[in-house]
């Protein structure tokens, strides 16, 4: 670890700098280089050279060096393991399941799945008999990646794979505040054979993904709305694609009959998982009324047997990722207590241990005015409503202006899924939350300021494509009937054409519609 931070600076003469930190106890642990313009182009210069030589390659010989890479990354499982918790604070059990577990699916997901979603379509014309048409995917060629900290391998390489798999180039440009994972898993990936600069990364703050924009094909970006907007409006100016996945407010409705146990346990880990720091957490519970105080019993008594600890404890939570984030969540916990929310357990920072810890919080008697109920709080805390009914629970879901995500909770698995598609989110799970992430075969991505795009699914990998028509002629004619000089009569051809082929009844038999 030590040494992967030592030899960043090498490959840079930037003046400026910035530390990365270790949140559980607040010291640096690594001084990286912010990468200036000159850098940033030559940087996705060089990746575009490497590209070309990447989408000449067939799907399969990309899915075998794809998966050597896999390998390598299994073989330093533990480096990379290690390099998450110290860089990010989550615990080593979720750096293995949440993040490299993901990574390596997607790599043999998209490796296997590639060729089948990307595979040249023929179509029959419906009119011109006499033409084959064919749509093909290019890749759109370098895909800047504008990352967050709270899923330093998952949101960085992970989202690469099907980029890199579609023949593109990816240039990361990680969160300053935990770019290490993607230092070492860009070292790795060339160790493995990855062919030099195709996936490759540069470091900084805002401006340095502000100049990425500039020199790259197409930008994906995960993070806040704020930062997104900017984005968008940026590449709108240069006519240059984006995937963006923003923030969330994941509401769970739990209904009269649903499996008690289930849910609090469900609504536990969908809280505070990551220590609540998930786009797709659940921050906000709509509980009916009849089982309102046992739910809310239970919870209390989960979430008070939390661990909470440094990342090689054993532990259930990790600290808060950086003091900003950490300021929020108190800030909205604060706020929501002076407008008359009632804390049941948590609701402070934790003064036991150095570095950004909060404790594991319950919210009641929260209302839809307040600010912890309308925006995104990304923190260990879950904030619960007494609702009389199904219907008044979907309503107060619904009423937000992020559609990430969400949760149903009844034995009722088909009125469940009737409330779940009147969900005005991405995703829905029943009896389940957050659990759609791990599904690459289905879409993933949210509606209102959730985003724009989807991960996952066959627009996980054609979003980093361009599409391209073909049309060959079948018969090789020497004119075609419309081309110059027009024969004598072409008019009223064509005027009693009209006639034949698309006036009612006719049509049907003529064109099968």
């Amino acid at each position: 670890m030590a040494d992967t931070a030592q030899a960043i600076p090498e490959r840079s003469n930037a003046t400026s700098t910035f530390d990365v930190e270790n949140p559980a106890t607040g010291e640096v642990i690594a001084t990286l280089p912010v990468s200036g313009r000159d850098e940033i182009e030559a940087t996705v210069n060089a990746c575009r050279e490497a590209q070309r030589q990447w989408a000449a390659l067939s799907f399969s010989q990309r899915g075998k060096m794809l998966k050597r890479f896999r390998d390598h990354l299994i073989d330093h499982k533990d480096e990379i393991a290690e390099t998450i918790s110290r860089e990010n604070g989550k615990p080593l059990a979720e750096c293995y399941s949440n993040e490299l577990f993901y990574t390596c699916e997607s790599i043999g997901f998209w490796a296997k799945n590639a060729i089948r979603f990307l595979a040249d379509k023929q179509e029959t014309p419906r009119l011109l008999k006499t033409k084959k048409a064919y749509s093909t995917y290019k890749p759109r060629g370098v895909i800047g990646m504008i990352t967050p900290w709270n899923f330093p391998l998952v949101l960085t390489v992970g989202e690469a794979i099907p980029a890199l798999m579609a023949g593109n180039g990816v240039v990361l440009k990680p969160s300053e505040i935990t770019p290490l994972t993607v230092v070492l898993c860009c070292r790795l990936a060339e160790e493995s054979g990855l062919p030099p600069g195709l996936l490759t990364y540069v470091t900084g703050l805002g401006q340095t993904g502000a100049d990425l924009i500039d020199f790259v094909d197409m930008v994906s970006f995960t993070g806040s709305v704020e930062t997104g907007r900017k984005i968008q409006i940026k590449c709108a100016e240069q006519l240059k694609p984006t995937t963006m996945e923003l923030g969330g407010k994941d509401p769970a409705i739990v209904c009269a009959d649903a499996n008690l146990e289930r849910a609090v346990n469900g609504c536990v880990w969908g809280s505070m998982t990551n220590a609540g720091q998930v786009c797709i957490s659940i921050e906000r519970a709509y509980v009916h009324e009849k089982i309102y105080d046992e739910f809310v019993s239970e919870l209390v008594n989960r979430v008070e047997k939390l661990r909470q600890g440094h990342g090689h404890e054993d532990t259930d939570l990790g600290p808060m990722t950086f003091p900003k984030q950490l300021e929020k969540v108190e800030h909205h916990v604060e706020s929501a207590k002076r407008d008359g929310a009632k804390v049941l357990t948590g609701g402070k920072r934790s003064t036991a241990k150095s570095g950004y810890w909060y404790e594991p919080t319950v919210l009641v008697d929260v209302t839809e005015d307040m600010e912890i109920m309308r925006d995104e709080t990304f923190g260990p805390v879950i904030a619960v409503r007494k609702v009389k009914n199904d219907a008044e629970a979907l309503a107060l879901a619904n009423d937000s202006r992020y559609g990430l995500s969400a949760s149903v909770w009844s034995r009722d698995k088909a009125g469940a899924t009737n409330i779940a598609r009147r969900i005005e989110a991405g995703g829905v799970c029943v009896n389940d939350h957050m659990i759609h992430m791990l599904i690459p075969e289905v879409p993933m991505g949210g509606v209102k300021e959730s985003g724009l795009g989807r991960r996952h699914g066959a627009e996980g990998i054609t979003k980093y494509c361009h599409q391209q028509t073909i049309v060959v002629d079948r018969f090789g004619t020497s004119k075609e009937p419309t081309w110059y000089p027009l024969p004598k009569g072409i008019k009223g051809m064509l005027r009693r054409g009209l006639n034949l082929i698309y006036r009612s009844g006719w049509k049907n038999r003529l064109l099968g519609g």
